[in-house]
């Protein structure tokens, strides 16, 4: 019977330590998702940020692209009003 209580006493001593390691453990992990969720979070600011100027570029892009297309429009008008200035004068004189 003594025997039977140093082999529970000894596996309620291993249980202890593995109670004791898995707490251990367990805190380690909790830091580390703590530490992983910081980064998540850094870097889901930062994506967002990359995709505002992403918008902006685009928005940009489109606004030069409406004023190269619009200044292209001016010159050909002024190119026209030129010529029909050129023939006026031509025939006042």
């Amino acid at each position: 019977m003594e025997d039977s209580f140093k082999l529970l006493e000894e596996r309620v001593r291993r249980a202890a330590e593995r109670l004791k390691e898995l707490q251990s453990e367990n805190e380690s992990l909790r830091k580390d998702l703590g530490e992983s969720d910081a980064r998540a979070e850094k870097a889901e600011k930062k994506l967002e940020e990359v995709a505002e100027a992403e918008v902006s570029r685009e928005s940009a892009s489109k606004k030069a692209e409406t004023l190269a297309r619009e200044l292209k429009g001016l010159r050909k008008e002024r190119e026209e009003i030129r010529t029909r200035l050129g023939r006026l004068l031509e025939n006042l004189e």
